[in-house]
């Protein structure tokens, strides 16, 4: 685990369904302009507060990092897949208001996130990149995740085919 992130002025707390329509408009920007995310229609504050809802419903954590008042950014964990074997892995996220990037938010995010997990039956965690992604890619290595897999050419978004990787680590979980 990294050293603690020190921001003086950030806050990280549980998002509320208040803070939906702001992670909406960080989660748009990446859909309009970038390949990050393959979602290709654009979100609603209603639609991510249903996204909220069912993470809050798996017992997980969704956090936000605010900042006078304002959400830079947003991270959350949910269940990888459905079935019940699963249930001790999760899949990790973090989107950052495309002007905060650089600044450590998405560290600090992880930072908390992570301790968060430990606390809880988790044995996997596992991040999903579309590649490359320099950035992000050196974000989830600096939590101790280790590239597992890379997809070629599974997403197709703004005429160009696109490759994804996972990067994962374990924690000490008991079931």
């Amino acid at each position: 685990m990294p050293p603690a992130t020190s921001h003086p002025s950030l806050s990280i707390r549980l998002a509320n369904e208040l803070d939906r329509d702001r992670i909406a408009e960080i989660y748009n920007h990446y859909i309009k302009n970038t390949v990050i995310t393959f979602e290709e229609e654009l979100v609603d504050g209603t639609e991510i507060a249903t996204r909220l809802a069912k993470v809050f419903k798996a017992d997980l954590p969704w956090l936000v990092a605010e900042e006078n008042d304002k959400v830079l950014g947003y991270a959350y964990a949910s269940p990888w897949h459905a079935r019940s074997a699963y249930r001790h892995t999760v899949e990790v996220s973090v989107y950052l208001d495309h002007q905060t990037t650089g600044r450590g938010v998405g560290s600090a995010l992880y930072e908390r996130l992570f301790e968060r997990l430990r606390k809880k039956d988790i044995h996997v965690v596992i991040g999903g990149l579309t590649l490359p992604n320099p950035a992000s890619e050196a974000l989830h290595q600096k939590f101790g995740m280790r590239k597992v897999a890379h997809y070629q050419e599974v997403g197709h978004k703004f005429s160009k085919w696109l490759d994804v990787g996972y990067w994962q680590t374990e924690f000490e979980a008991t079931p």
